[in-house]
């Protein structure tokens, strides 16, 4: 097997949570549309891509600002996933997921010519998520709280899923 170096495309992604009624977490989810990747799918209520000197915390809290309204973000950080697809030639992506439950203002789409709509969806219900749910964001939420710092997604060897900090 030949190994070549490849383009990383690193990623920061918001799941904002707050407290559900009769207990457990929601958390907020953004309908994809007009993007060109994904669309029709629900997905992490703010995220994009980390620009050229910018690190992956000021990535998350410029993608709240943009996609939802918010400033204040606290970040937590939650996970890394390094990601791609099985079988195609295209550069791999990492990603960085972060958890904010505390922001200042009230999440509102903000990109109307990429997002259809915002719904908050309980955490500790995930299989009556809508749908349907970007597959990589769908792993991240189920790795939410159990201690696994990275994940890999698209990859053929089942060993390398996730590895505890």
């Amino acid at each position: 097997m030949t190994h070549g170096r490849f383009v990383v495309v690193p990623a920061a992604y918001v799941f904002l949570l707050r407290p559900a009624e009769g207990g457990g977490e929601e958390v907020l989810l953004q309908l994809r549309r007009g993007t060109g990747f994904m669309d029709e799918h629900w997905a992490a209520g703010a995220a994009g891509h980390v620009e050229r000197g910018e690190t992956a915390y000021d990535a998350a809290r410029r993608e709240a600002l943009e996609e939802l309204g918010l400033t204040d973000v606290e970040l937590r950080f939650e996970l890394t996933m390094q990601r791609t697809r099985s079988g195609e030639p295209i550069d791999e992506r990492v990603d960085f997921f972060f958890t904010s439950r505390s922001w200042t203002g009230e999440p509102r789409v903000m990109e109307a010519n990429r997002s259809a709509g915002l719904r908050w969806c309980r955490l500790d219900a995930l299989d009556s998520l809508p749908e349907p749910v970007v597959p990589h964001e769908r792993y991240a939420l189920a790795s939410l709280g159990t201690g696994t710092a990275y994940l890999t997604h698209g990859f053929d060897d089942p060993q390398q899923r996730g590895a505890s900090a």
